[in-house]
């Protein structure tokens, strides 16, 4: 293979994005290529021949790189690979890096200088905070989705229990009280929607919010002609004991959405037996015949998915319906679900009492 001519390695350096920066046996600098010029602001005749200290915050760094490079246990003698510190740019900004480098010896063995790339870590550093943001971000909306659905289904059963109280006297002043937190879990939803958006986004905005600190803007998914509502009890269309004589089990380890969503199904008159995890539903499933199985997808032992193959190999005339607080489903698992024939999937926590009670329905054929 023929060797390339030096211009070829030339043009390579000059070009490069990356910071490269070569200095003689003196320190001083004698190349200083793009990458460097549009990430540190100077110019190549502001830094020709001057120390190389110019572009450290201090002389201590710039040593340590040195040390580093002529340290044979550092990499090899010589060199030194992905070596962190700091540069410092013309506008005073100090930046992240990690320095490639070599010391550059003659024919005779004497050292001449050095050269090193320098790697500008501060997008890297931002994607790193991105994702963790994104991992909080779902976090949060999973956690918070849990308890919204215990809320939303228990603000059901309040307001039944009012109209059922109240007979025939006036409940206006109970259905403001009822009707502003309705309207309440409808803005915290829009909100946890939002961060969940967001998660699976690349991009987001932010607005102003004090002394110059900024915050990220929510708005998109709040409605802007009026709140949000979620249909509540008396609202609803199912017919009370629309389920009499179902027995449905449901699985799920937050015992507060377990609880609340026996409560809605039992007002329908249907047979509800509980389990906090996939292990246990499949012992129930063992003792009794279920009419309908209601499971969550992350839960311990034995997730939904797991729990939904042992449905339908073991008990394949049971319908399952898997429900998750998780606006995404991250390992696919409801898209497996589908894949191999489920129908009628919960998504996404809280879900509406009427819609819980209409797929129940659905499922079991009482539609």
């Amino acid at each position: 293979m023929p060797t390339l001519p030096l211009i070829y390695f030339e043009r390579l350096l000059e070009d490069s994005p990356d910071i490269i920066i070569g200095v003689d046996r003196r320190g001083e600098i004698i190349f200083y290529n793009e990458g460097a010029r549009t990430s540190l602001g100077y110019t190549s005749e502001e830094v020709a021949g001057h120390s190389v200290k110019l572009i450290y915050p201090s002389i201590d760094e710039a040593r340590q790189l040195m040390q580093a490079m002529r340290d044979p246990a550092t990499d090899a003698a010589g060199k030194v690979r992905n070596f962190q510190t700091r540069l410092r740019a013309r506008s005073g900004e100090e930046i992240e890096v990690a320095i490639s480098g070599t010391l550059i010896f003659d024919s005779a063995g004497r050292e001449l200088g050095s050269i090193g790339f320098a790697k500008d870590l501060r997008e890297i550093h931002k994607q790193d905070q991105l994702d963790t943001l994104r991992e909080i971000a779902v976090t949060v909306a999973h956690e918070m989705n849990n308890p919204l659905a215990a809320i939303l289904n228990n603000l059901v059963m309040l307001e039944k229990d009012v109209r059922r109280l109240a007979g025939e006297d006036d409940t206006c002043i109970e259905q403001e009280r009822i009707d502003s937190i309705e309207t309440s879990l409808a803005k915290i939803q829009n909100i946890v929607n939002r961060l969940s958006e967001m998660a699976g986004s690349e991009e987001y905005g932010t607005v102003e919010y004090l002394h110059g600190a900024r915050m990220t803007d929510l708005g998109p998914a709040v409605a802007q002609d009026g709140p949000a509502r979620l249909p509540l009890g008396a609202k609803h269309s199912a017919t009370e004991g629309s389920l009499s004589g179902l027995r449905v089990l449901v699985a799920d380890d937050d015992l507060s959405v377990c609880q609340s969503v026996r409560a809605i199904l039992q007002l329908e008159g249907c047979d509800v037996i509980t389990a906090a995890d996939g292990l246990e539903a499949r012992q129930h499933l063992e003792e009794k015949k279920f009419d309908c199985v209601l499971s969550d997808v992350v839960m311990p032992g034995l997730d939904g998915y797991e729990l939904f193959l042992h449905v339908q190999e073991n008990h394949s005339e049971t319908p399952v319906v898997l429900m998750t607080a998780f606006v995404y489903d991250r390992d696919h698992i409801i898209k497996r679900s589908k894949l191999e024939g489920l129908e009628g999937v919960l998504f996404k926590k809280p879900v509406e009492p009427a819609k819980l009670v209409g797929i129940v329905k659905d499922q079991c054929g009482r539609s």
